[in-house]
């Protein structure tokens, strides 16, 4: 894996986790302004707008990158509108760049022609 696509990758991980906590906050928030003078909606809305727009950026990037299939791709896309599922592909990122690394090792100490 050259450096741009492990650079595409670890920026999609990176924005997965607070995008889906700016989710679950939006729903709170969400409730919270209709059984509460509570209303925090516009600010978290915002909030939540700017973090999906850069996952959908760096989603299209490493899909670019890593030339992923069909199913992979609507994988990570879905995973970006449930409201947990940012931290589910945050965790299979982050073992697909593991599995990256160690493919790469191996191949640099010749044990395997992967």
């Amino acid at each position: 894996m050259d450096i741009k696509t492990a650079s595409a990758l670890r920026r999609l991980r990176l924005v997965s986790a607070p995008e889906a906590v700016s989710f679950l906050l939006l729903l709170v928030c969400s409730v919270l302004k209709r059984t509460t003078e509570f209303n925090a909606v516009p600010v978290m809305g915002w909030v939540h707008a700017i973090l999906f727009i850069l996952y959908l950026i760096f989603w299209a990037d490493a899909w670019n990158r890593t030339k992923w299939s069909l199913k992979t791709a609507v994988l990570y896309f879905a995973l970006a509108v449930l409201p947990a599922g940012g931290f589910f592909a945050e965790r299979k990122l982050r073992r697909e760049a593991e599995d990256a690394v160690i493919a790469g090792r191996a191949r640099k100490e010749g044990v395997v022609n992967a």
